[in-house]
């Protein structure tokens, strides 16, 4: 028998994201956030939770438009730390070392030291309580050639990106390979 834990935010994993914002005078700031996924396939879209006190948050909402940048397991310090450092206290890129490099595509900088970047336009907003949702329309995925495979798409072992776990609020390197999606599941069908 199952035990109840309670309303608790204990969907594993969570994503790793460091999202990227300009503010009004067109200072970059990044933070981390777990909460969010991909919530579209045609158009593309992206949804990202943030509380309403973060920079970020004033920063997508005047903006309408934000980068989800792809942390891999060497950069997990620098993830980390934007996550905690508050842009109102902290230059996090000048802290960090990363470099903002201005999207010609959103009003948004991305993280010229990761290898995946999703460039995003604000489409919808939804308060959901001390959480607001921004849904951004993909307008544009950036990657570094070393991260790609032989068909030209991101290849998950060469990003090697990590994930968040609340419950015991650690991060956890992605493990083996498992199999093909999609395929695994067919033998069922034979039976």
């Amino acid at each position: 028998m199952k035990k109840s834990l309670g309303a608790d935010t204990f969907a594993l994993p969570t994503p790793v994201w460091v999202v990227g914002t300009y503010d009004d005078q067109g200072k970059p700031n990044i933070m981390t956030a777990a909460w969010g996924g991909i919530c579209c396939s045609v158009p593309p879209c992206v949804a990202v939770s943030l509380q309403k006190i973060r920079t970020s948050y004033n920063n997508i909402i005047n903006q309408k438009a934000f980068t989800i940048n792809i942390p891999s397991v060497d950069q997990i310090t620098a993830a980390d730390y934007v996550g905690i450092a508050s842009a109102k206290n902290f230059d996090k890129f000048a802290t960090t070392g990363l470099t903002a490099v201005k999207s010609d595509l959103v009003n948004a900088p991305y993280i010229k030291e990761f290898s995946l970047v999703l460039e995003c336009k604000l489409v919808h907003t939804i308060d959901l309580g001390l959480h607001t949702q921004f849904i951004g329309e993909i307008i544009d995925a950036k990657a570094d050639e070393a991260v790609l495979g032989d068909n030209g798409l991101p290849v998950l072992s060469k990003i090697n990106p990590f994930t968040f776990s609340p419950p015991e609020r650690k991060y956890y390197a992605i493990g083996q390979d498992l199999g093909q999606a999609f395929s695994l599941g067919k033998k069922l069908f034979e039976k």
